[in-house]
């Protein structure tokens, strides 16, 4: 009985503090993280936690050795509504069109107010581990990987590397470049 008191009580106390309901959720979700060294959470205005960007370095799999970053926005319906996320770079991937979109059963159809931050953050490294080309954004990427799995990976390395695949240029993602502001 203490316990409902004392979290009734707080609820009281950060109502009077003028956070939106959005806000109080989504410090709560931020603060529950789970922090790990292959994911960074960056926020370019710190007094504004509803805009941030995940950078998440694949540990293995195909995209190991890439640094890739997803913009985030929180809108006033969050948790009711799903973030706003979005690949800030152009990647040859099957699930992540070349203008950022993600496609994540989380971001749309399966999101509900019990999923958090940690749950889009977990369905992106998922994306990375084990690319799913029977749901893609991008096709031409989704069809490689499934009629040849080898030149998929070669292109994978090009993409990664900053090179042109099948006409379209992609940014160099490589984790090491990244530090030096070049790649290769």
């Amino acid at each position: 009985m203490l316990k409902i008191w004392a979290q009734k009580t707080a609820a009281v106390q950060r109502s009077k503090s003028g956070l939106s309901p959005c806000l109080i959720r989504l410090q709560k979700d931020l603060s529950e993280l789970a922090r790990d060294s292959n994911t960074d959470i960056e926020f370019a205005n710190p007094s504004d936690q509803t805009k941030f960007t995940v950078v998440y370095r694949p540990p293995i799999g195909i995209y190991v050795g890439g640094q890739f970053r997803f913009s985030f926005e929180i809108t006033d319906d969050y948790p009711h509504t799903a973030p706003k996320v979005l690949c800030v770079q152009k990647i040859y991937h099957p699930n992540i069109d070349t203008e950022g979109h993600v496609c994540l059963n989380v971001l749309r159809e399966d999101w509900n107010p019990v999923l958090n931050i940690q749950s889009v953050i977990f369905g992106l490294q998922m994306l990375f581990t084990a690319p799913n080309p029977e749901d893609p954004l991008n096709t031409d990427a989704a069809q490689n990987m499934i009629n040849d799995l080898s030149g998929f990976k070669q292109n994978v390395a090009a993409s990664m590397k900053g090179g042109n695949v099948k006409g379209v240029k992609y940014e160099c993602v490589l984790a090491s470049a990244a530090h030096s502001r070049g790649c290769c």
